[in-house]
Formats: C-alpha cells, structure tokens, sequence
C-alpha cells in the first residue's frame, strides 16, 4: 500500500468536509496548482482510495421518522439467502456481515414501527432479529484517520 503525503492527506480531508467543492478551491486549500491538484484527485480514485463521491440525505425530512439498528442471525443454512433479502429492501440504508452471534447489522429507515415490521418481515422469516431503535446519532459516519 503507498502511503499518503501531506498533500493527499490535506486533499481527502477537505473532500471528506465538502465533496463539492470547486478545483480551484480545493487546490488553494491544498496549496497546489489545479492542475496538479487534479492529478492527484485522477491519482487517488485509480488506487482506490477515493472510491465514490456522494450526497448525504436527513431521513427525517424524507419522511423516515425511524431509523433502527437490527441485528440479523439466519438460521442454519439460510445466511446467503437472508442477504440476498436484505439486499432487495429499499428501507435498507447499509448492512454489514459481521463476527460474532449474529451475521449482519443493518440500518433501516422507516416512516413508522409497524412499517418496520412490514420491511423486515421476509427476514424475519428466515433469522433470529434484534432490533434497536435510534434515538439520535452520536458520531455520524466520516472517513477512517488519515494520520
């Protein structure tokens, strides 16, 4: 893996502030000509560090006044079908496969709890689920360290 200098690090961590912003502005921020900021920009999606550009949505003023953190456990022999379940659900913001007990974690968003039940119902058919409900979000997703 090849490491990062003070000029990437500056680039990524400005993006991870403010993904929209100018070339231009990202370069004065950085220090560095747009040209060459742009390179480094084309640079870092070809390795793969900058993977995607992306908005980020308030459920709430979607009208996804729940979101809900749910533990998923299959049953035997049911984990790449419950996958592939959670996969098709809409109400499903993210999901990973996890160690331990249980095989994902997902975060749902939903208009109501008896909404929830509805979207999760063809999982629950096939797994053991733990729901959470979020009463608010302490950290919000962000970049790993750049240090």
């Amino acid at each position: 893996m090849e490491i990062l200098d003070l000029h990437d690090r500056k680039i990524l961590e400005r993006l991870a502030v403010d993904a929209r912003i100018s070339l231009k502005q990202l370069a004065g921020h950085v220090g560095l000509s747009s040209p060459s900021t742009s390179e480094r920009l084309r640079k870092l999606e070809e390795r793969g560090v900058i993977e995607r550009y992306g908005v980020e949505l308030n459920p709430k003023l979607l009208g996804h006044a729940v979101q809900a953190i749910v533990r998923i456990r299959p049953l035997p022999g049911r984990s790449g079908l419950v996958g592939e379940l959670l996969a098709d659900i809409a109400q499903v913001g993210e999901c990973d496969r996890v160690t331990g007990d249980d095989c994902f974690v997902a975060r749902v968003f939903v208009t109501s709890i008896e909404q929830l039940d509805e979207v999760m119902q063809p999982v629950a058919d096939h797994a053991e689920t733990s729901t959470a409900i979020v009463k608010s979000q302490v950290v919000r997703r962000r970049a790993p360290p750049l240090s």
